[in-house]
């Protein structure tokens, strides 16, 4: 795998992910941070955007699997990293975090977050 990274951090969505009804309802603020190992000679030396990951796909990824309601973030997280994976082919392995802020847990908890690569 090579060095070189790609983070397209602080991706924020309102989705209406969770296992309560009322998070199907309501919903609430979501973030997806998005690391991409990928070769950058190539873009880098050439200046070429058809050379390297274009962010504009991250995000559209990341905004489609965000907008298809799940009951766990776990899902969720591996949707994106299997969509990220099968459309950037220039991505040789990818990171998403996706972290849920104040989730319904019965007690003061300022957010949750799953992490999973591929």
């Amino acid at each position: 795998m090579t060095t070189h990274q790609i983070h397209v951090n602080g991706l924020r969505f309102w989705a209406h992910h969770g296992c309560m009804e009322e998070e199907a309802i309501i919903g609430q603020e979501y973030r997806v941070d998005v690391t991409l190992w990928v070769d950058l000679m190539p873009s880098a030396t050439t200046d070429d955007l058809s050379k390297t990951v274009d962010y504009v796909d991250v995000h559209r990824i990341v905004k489609r699997e965000m907008g298809v309601r799940s009951k766990l973030v776990e899902q969720v997280c591996q949707r994106i990293v299997a969509g990220l994976r099968e459309e950037l082919p220039l991505a040789e392995a990818v990171e998403v975090k996706v972290t849920k802020f104040q989730p319904p847990i019965g007690g003061d908890c300022e957010q949750i977050a799953v992490v999973m690569q591929g």
